[in-house]
């Protein structure tokens, strides 16, 4: 990838692992220094350890998104050591699988695994974009947001999640028309299934089906997401903005 990012700074949360680091990785690759944050400080320093080693510029961040006052030490932290916020890609999530209820239905779901699910994705991008904004309404910013395609559609068996994706990208689009004015851009990204620690936990034979599901009969990498963040966080995606971009492999089209 050329360096489309020169001299710009980002912020990527949940860049310990998956989507996130790969993300974080691309962003270095592409000229940005590169604030790593995630809930776990040890994978954020290996990220940052990685990002070094390719003659970038790098800083580790501890903090829980569902958390207003990590979410403000973060920003910053990220402001005290490159001075400005360019790019951000709020990515921080947690599954079913974390959160409890996988292949619950509503009525038999938890309040519990129902606020935490909410208080991570909704509310903890919810954050991120309440104090990032502040620092980055002029043109060239961009902002994107994970959301999921069970953003745009519904999983049988997961009712927070679905409802916490949707809302990410209601989010988007609302906090887009809003600021769109200042020049910065937001967006989201919804991706399908992709080879990460969330679909790690199943069998390979689970796995093979979801491939099998799929227009294009495999699942999808954590790099095709990154290089999808990197463009629309990009010049060359100028007038890309309140969009939800769907990386799939054509998987929602067959709905």
């Amino acid at each position: 990838m050329t360096r489309l990012l020169d001299g710009k700074t980002a912020l990527v949360t949940g860049a310990g692992a998956g989507i996130g680091r790969a993300t974080a990785i691309a962003f270095a690759r592409a000229g940005a220094a590169v604030c790593v944050v995630d809930r776990h400080r040890e994978p954020a320093r290996a990220a940052v350890a990685e990002i070094e080693a390719l003659g970038g510029r790098a800083l580790a961040i501890e903090a829980d998104v569902a958390s207003e006052p990590a979410v403000q030490a973060m920003i910053a932290q990220a402001l005290e050591a490159f001075g400005t916020l360019d790019c951000c890609f709020n990515n921080a999530g947690v599954g079913t699988v974390e959160t409890g209820g996988r292949n619950t239905r509503l009525a038999d779901l938890e309040f519990a695994n129902w606020q935490k699910m909410l208080a991570v994705n909704l509310s903890g991008t919810f954050l991120c974009l309440k104090y990032e904004l502040p620092h980055m309404q002029r043109p060239g910013c961009s902002i994107v947001n994970t959301a999921s395609i069970a953003g745009l559609g519904a999983l049988y068996g997961a009712t927070a999640y679905v409802a916490a994706k949707h809302g990410v990208i209601g989010l988007t689009r609302s906090a887009a028309i809003e600021y769109g004015v200042n020049g910065v851009r937001i967006n989201a990204v919804c991706p399908g299934h992709i080879r990460t620690a969330m679909t790690g936990d199943r069998s390979d034979e689970a796995l093979d089906r979801l491939a099998a599901a799929n227009p294009m009969k495999r699942l999808g990498t954590v790099q095709e997401i990154a290089d999808l963040v990197v463009w629309l966080s990009s010049p060359q995606a100028s007038f890309v903005n309140g969009a939800a971009f769907t990386a799939d492999g054509g998987r929602l089209a067959e709905a």
